[in-house]
């Protein structure tokens, strides 16, 4: 039985966690760090500082940690191509088969190249296209639900796919692909739908060239710039499988007996919560397969609402200025609509 301190300790560090980044911008500046140690303050409390755990904390941040690193020095030494890549596509296919494309194949391809070197793939295409204000941040939106999905569905894709393979690890039917299988007949179909739905709005067509004034506005990242990333994203995750760990008296005592339907609602909190800490809190291998299923469908869903919910939406607010209301019009309706969506397909499975 877990003392009524632990829990309320726990309980503190949760809600610290959780809203300490919005009230302190010295802590959204330097969320690794912040999380790093509050995952070794969790695992203090409870008592769970062992070292396989902090050896599990070491390794598991590894490979996508790597992918990031490899996948950046590829962008760099690409991204002066895309441009070209762009007007040639324009040229060749309608304006909203393009968009149909982009959306779809960064959405697929992020969990192979990672939701961060899609992210900045989009950045760029976005920068070439110069579209008005209105007609740039729905595709942006749209483009970074789709990114947030598909990155989901290997363990390289993004940071909540990492902690998720590496807290069921010890389940028989983990392996690289399961993911896919458990939440690729409805992430698959979302993906395509999310370009569908870029496509059918109808935006504007690009400039033959871009202005000085825009091409000094695009910063090619430097080597160590793309080196420090991959220790940020290093760092992360590692924080995360502490705080994994840390959390799991709560997870034992409170949410494995929640349904899956009810967790599917609960963790709509990802839209103000980076889904990546709560995948971390929350998963546990004495869960049902239904029960990661529908948790990790609510938390991938409302991650699109609000700019703080996923990995993309940071990045592309960020590089292309984005603002918390512009963002919100578009992605709390679009994800509202979504989740229910979902939800009624859930309540048939």
């Amino acid at each position: 039985m877990v003392s009524p301190f632990v829990i309320i300790a726990l309980t503190l560090i949760l809600l610290v966690v959780l809203f300490f980044p919005f009230i302190f911008r010295k802590v959204e500046e330097n969320l690794e760090i912040f999380l790093f140690f509050m995952g070794v303050i969790s695992l203090i409390v409870t008592n769970s500082l062992h070292l396989h755990i902090i050896v599990e904390g070491l390794h598991e941040p590894i490979k996508i940690s790597l992918a990031v690193l490899f996948a950046g020095l590829l962008f760099k030494y690409t991204h002066k191509h895309i441009k070209g890549l762009v007007y040639f596509s324009l040229k060749k296919i309608p304006f909203e088969l393009f968009i149909f494309l982009v959306v779809v194949i960064l959405g697929l391809l992020s969990s192979i190249i990672t939701a961060i070197i899609a992210s900045l793939v989009l950045v760029e295409i976005i920068n070439v296209l110069k579209m008005d204000r209105k007609h740039e941040v729905f595709y942006v939106v749209v483009a970074c639900l789709s990114i947030g999905l598909g990155a989901a569905l290997t363990p390289i894709g993004e940071p909540l796919s990492t902690i998720a393979i590496s807290k069921l690890k010890a389940w028989p039917q983990v392996d690289f692909f399961y993911l896919f299988r458990l939440l690729g007949p409805f992430i698959i179909p979302l993906v395509i739908i999310s370009g569908v739905v870029a496509g059918m709005y109808k935006g504007h067509k690009a400039d033959d060239t871009l202005s000085e004034s825009e091409e000094d506005e695009r910063k090619v990242e430097s080597i160590r710039e793309i080196l420090f990333r991959s220790f940020k994203v290093y760092l992360f995750v590692m924080a995360l499988v502490f705080l994994g760990y840390g959390f799991k008296p709560i997870i034992d005592n409170y949410v494995l007996k929640l349904s899956p339907l009810v967790l599917y609602w609960v963790n709509t909190i990802s839209a103000v919560v980076d889904n990546a800490t709560l995948t971390a809190a929350e998963i546990s291998t004495s869960m049902t397969e239904e029960q990661v299923r529908d948790l990790l469908l609510g938390l991938l869903i409302a991650g699109v609402m609000l700019i703080p919910g996923n990995i993309p939406n940071i990045i592309c607010a960020s590089k292309l200025k984005i603002k918390s209301r512009e963002w919100a019009k578009i992605g709390v309706p679009m994800g509202i609509i979504l989740l229910i969506i979902v939800f009624i397909v859930l309540l048939f499975v």
